[in-house]
């Protein structure tokens, strides 16, 4: 790499951890365009905010000796840029042309293969099928003899989290949507986008395959979408839907409940909601979300649709970054705070559902806001019934956890 290069580092995925017994922070690439990582020394980390494209290699070395007063070979900055452009986690042409590679096989297919198959969930149907009879098999009688209090079911709130952990909750949920699953003909899909973005709303036109076949995406929909969103808007970050497993992990119980019938769904990752949680804008207030809104409520109209939104909770302890572990007390005060947050989405109150949100700061980072929010602001006046609630571990030492929830969305609420 010449010398007179300005590196400059694009969104990339940040963790920390120790290699040989070092601390380091460690870089990917978010987009899974390569599976490279690169592990820069705590003490260099500054370097990297340094590479913002305005400074070359040795702008580089004099600025972190100003900024850290710490002094490093000649060669050593050349080299980490070096690894950092072979991880593409730089902006520059090496990078652009992977990403336009990627982009257009992706919309070559014919659909998007799945991640998650063979690892979260079994590849082969065969065996699938029989693991989700397991999962349908382990909810009570009770739950699925009970059918007062729900009216016409128009949504619902699912995990997206891995089945091993959250199996119990889905099949709970989607017990009780099994009639409007096999009734609809159009499903729009609400999931959480993990990945550093920078849009609320990101489409595909790509259909979905699961291990029974493909869920073809109804791209009329997508195009009207589009052309009141705007098609660069909705579409900058079409990639994300390559890995994010929030949309897919559902999609997977949507196809085993529907078999062989035709049903078209409408893939969409929702972005984060830190803006408004960080600033006195108000997703109600945003123009791009109801425009959104506003369009699928005219879209959706005349043809039986189900809403369903891909969201966990809360994600608390040292595994997120918590500097103290979940004990019991802990875990007491998570619940509490969820079932206030339950009873706001089950009367489809979404306004104070955010609002409980953001006057913690999203300290629990509740990662199913976005969709949740959404999804009850498309049903407008429904109330919900909850079908399953979890707390499940997310570490080794049982000190951190994510909480999971089913809601079942009905147009109508009738008392026991």
């Amino acid at each position: 790499m010449s010398s007179e290069i300005r590196p400059k580092i694009r969104r990339v995925q940040v963790s920390t951890g120790q290699l040989q017994g070092q601390k380091v922070v460690v870089l990917r690439d978010p987009l899974g365009l390569v599976d490279r990582a690169v592990a820069v020394p705590r003490g260099i980390a500054p370097l990297l905010e340094l590479c913002d494209g305005t400074r070359d290699i040795a702008m580089l070395r004099t600025a972190l000796e100003l900024r850290t007063g710490l002094r490093v070979g000649p060669h050593y900055v050349e080299r980490m840029v070096n690894e950092l452009d072979e991880a593409l986690l730089l902006e520059n042409q090496r990078f652009s042309e992977v990403y336009k590679d990627t982009i257009n096989s992706y919309r070559a297919a014919p659909y998007r293969l799945p991640t998650l198959a063979g690892t979260v969930y079994s590849a082969d149907p065969e065996l699938l099928g029989r693991n989700f009879q397991e999962y349908f098999g382990s909810v009570s009688h009770e739950l699925k003899d009970e059918s007062d209090g729900i009216g016409e079911v128009r949504g619902l709130v699912s995990p997206h989290i891995d089945y091993q952990r959250g199996a119990a909750v889905y099949a709970e949920v989607w017990q009780r949507a099994e009639e409007a699953v096999r009734e609809t003909n159009l499903v729009i899909i609400l999931g959480t986008n993990h990945n550093d973005c920078n849009k609320l709303f990101t489409l595909t036109r790509q259909n979905y395959f699961t291990p029974w076949g493909v869920l073809p995406t109804a791209g009329d929909v997508v195009d009207e979408l589009a052309a009141i969103l705007g098609e660069h808007e909705v579409f900058a970050e079409e990639l994300h839907h390559r890995t994010e497993h929030s949309i897919e992990i559902v999609a997977v119980w949507l196809h085993y409940l529907l078999k062989e019938r035709a049903c078209e769904i409408v893939p969409v990752l929702c972005g984060s909601f830190n803006r408004f949680v960080e600033s006195d804008e108000q997703p109600c207030d945003n123009r791009e979300i109801a425009l959104f809104i506003d369009a699928l409520r005219e879209i959706t109209e005349n043809r039986r649709t189900l809403i369903v939104a891909a969201g966990d909770l809360a994600h608390v302890g040292p595994a997120f970054g918590d500097s103290y572990p979940i004990g019991l007390a802990e875990r007491a005060a998570l619940s509490s705070a969820d079932t206030e947050l339950i009873e706001s989405m089950s009367k489809g109150d979404a306004e104070a559902m955010f609002m409980q949100v953001k006057k913690e700061g999203d300290k629990r980072r509740i990662c199913g806001l976005p969709p949740i929010y959404i999804a009850l602001k498309i049903l407008g006046e429904t109330s919900g019934r909850l079908y399953g609630y979890a707390q499940c571990p997310a570490d080794q030492q049982g000190t951190s956890f994510v909480s999971i929830c089913g809601l079942v969305l009905s147009k109508m609420y009738k008392l026991p």
